[in-house]
């Protein structure tokens, strides 16, 4: 998918400049002189992101910013602007600017704002969510669903529905790679914000001033390299649903400061005096457990409470296997589009080997692996073999390093020992049906005693685990 960049100035030296700096970016690039021509660029082609200089002949670039907005609410714009007319740039965020540029532009700073302003246009994209993947409309490789019918997920999109129109602080807690992020854009997508800007932060991506400065703002000289005046998340996304990923990364510091602006609606920037108010919706993610930060005096008791107005947990996949099949359905058929591999399919030997697995990574690793044996198998059927990595890293997953199987035999060496004295000629049937035992009840509590999924993990039928079951009793009564 192309991403469409717009330039609207009436400097053709400027218009070059940052076409240059883009066109060997996979950007699809549109160029325009004037106002009323960016607009018509807009409502045709619906760029991602538009720079727009803030003198422009007729219409200043305040005047098509709201105009670009009516046409499309999603578009992040940046407003250029020479020094002087810096703190015009900062009113037009009250217009829903995304950002600013300073002329003369730094190259840097440029590819940076956009970058970060192609990300909030990206992440505002709608989520669809589905029970079944047969349920799914469009081919776009691109699109973001959100999919599953297990009981857990039911529970979720329930949730989504009666939450979603309030403006309530949600909080939503599961492991990495489980689609904390998805559910976020998911509650924004059907909430009446959905006009307003999604921005994202992860907090565990930056040090702890860098994170002040990148919520809150900063005023010029607040610290070393504060050469202008920056305006942060919560100004940027004023109206709008601000989410904060692995915010049990935040310090204790910016907790305060976070609690403080969820209670007053109100901060300062970095290194100002001056109060200012912002309408916003924190959506929060943590892939720890809070109570448990609160209780090792990582996390503000009083900020869990305000985070945990509405609270989600989406639950690992290893605990939703049910799912599983309907995931791979989707990467599939995404993957097999978006590298020219149409016809590509997955037979049912290849579902239940990755059925089995225990995905620690989630979702993520699930899509991940999918992907990267779509580009590399060269049938048209995708089978086990094109998974050889996964079946390396479950073999070592199961069975652990050399160091953990010479564990293993010396536990079994001191009862052979035993049993040659004992049993002699039964040391073989002992140990095997001990070992397969506790396989069996290993399996059973991974699982949850969902016989479907431990049988799946093990390799075996269902009813062979279910004899395994009924004469497990029997079987460790006679091994001791």
């Amino acid at each position: 998918m192309l991403v469409k960049l717009l330039i609207i100035d009436d400097d053709q030296v400027i218009r070059d400049v940052l076409k240059g700096i883009f066109e060997d970016q996979s950007f699809e690039i549109f160029l325009a002189a004037d106002g009323e021509s960016g607009l018509r660029i807009i409502r045709e082609h619906r760029p991602n992101l538009a720079i727009i200089d803030i003198n422009l002949p007729g219409k200043s670039g305040l005047e098509i910013l709201k105009d670009a907005k009516q046409i499309d609410s999603k578009i992040s714009v940046i407003i250029a602007t020479g020094y002087n007319t810096t703190q015009n740039a900062i009113e037009a965020m009250k217009f829903g600017a995304f950002d600013y540029l300073a002329k003369p532009f730094n190259i840097l700073e440029v590819q940076e704002v956009v970058a970060k302003g192609l990300a909030s246009n990206l992440l505002s994209r709608k989520v669809k969510f589905s029970l079944e993947s047969s349920e799914i409309i469009g081919d776009s490789p691109d699109e973001d669903i959100m999919i599953g019918s297990s009981p857990q997920m039911m529970e979720i999109w329930k949730k989504i529905g009666r939450v979603a129109t309030s403006d309530e602080t949600v909080l939503i807690e599961g492991e990495s790679g489980t689609g904390k992020e998805l559910l976020a854009r998911a509650i924004y997508t059907n909430s009446a914000r959905n006009h307003r800007p999604f921005l994202a932060v992860n907090c565990a991506a930056m040090p702890e001033n860098l994170l002040e400065s990148d919520l809150f703002g900063h005023e010029k000289g607040a610290f070393t390299d504060a050469q202008t005046r920056r305006i942060g998340k919560f100004e940027q996304c004023n109206g709008g649903t601000l989410f904060l990923d692995e915010i049990s990364e935040m310090s204790l510091l910016n907790q305060s400061k976070l609690l403080r602006v969820l209670e007053n609606k109100s901060f300062q920037r970095v290194g100002g005096n001056e109060e200012i108010h912002t309408d916003i919706r924190i959506v929060a993610a943590a892939n720890r457990n809070l109570q448990e930060e609160v209780n090792r005096g990582r996390f503000r008791l009083d900020l869990f409470y305000r985070l945990q107005v509405v609270s989600f947990h989406i639950p690992p996949l290893r605990e939703r296997q049910e799912d599983i099949p309907l995931l791979i359905d989707l990467f599939v058929r995404q993957n097999a589009i978006k590298y020219g591999k149409k016809n590509l399919r997955v037979t049912p030997e290849t579902v239940n080997f990755l059925s089995s697995l225990h995905w620690k990574g989630n979702i993520r690793e699930l899509k991940n692996a999918i992907s990267a044996a779509v580009v590399f198998t060269t049938g048209e059927v995708l089978q086990p073999d094109d998974f050889t990595q996964l079946k390396q890293d479950n073999y070592r997953q199961a069975f652990g390093d050399r160091n953990k199987l010479d564990h293993f035999r010396e536990c079994v060496k001191t009862a052979f020992h035993e049993l040659c004295c004992n049993r002699p000629g039964a040391i073989f049937q002992l140990l095997s049906s001990k070992l397969e035992t506790h396989l069996v009840d290993l399996a059973m509590e991974h699982c949850n005693n969902n016989q479907v999924a431990a049988a799946k993990l093990l390799g075996i039928s269902r009813n062979t685990l279910r004899k395994r079951l009924d004469c497990s009793g029997d079987t460790v009564q006679d091994a001791t």
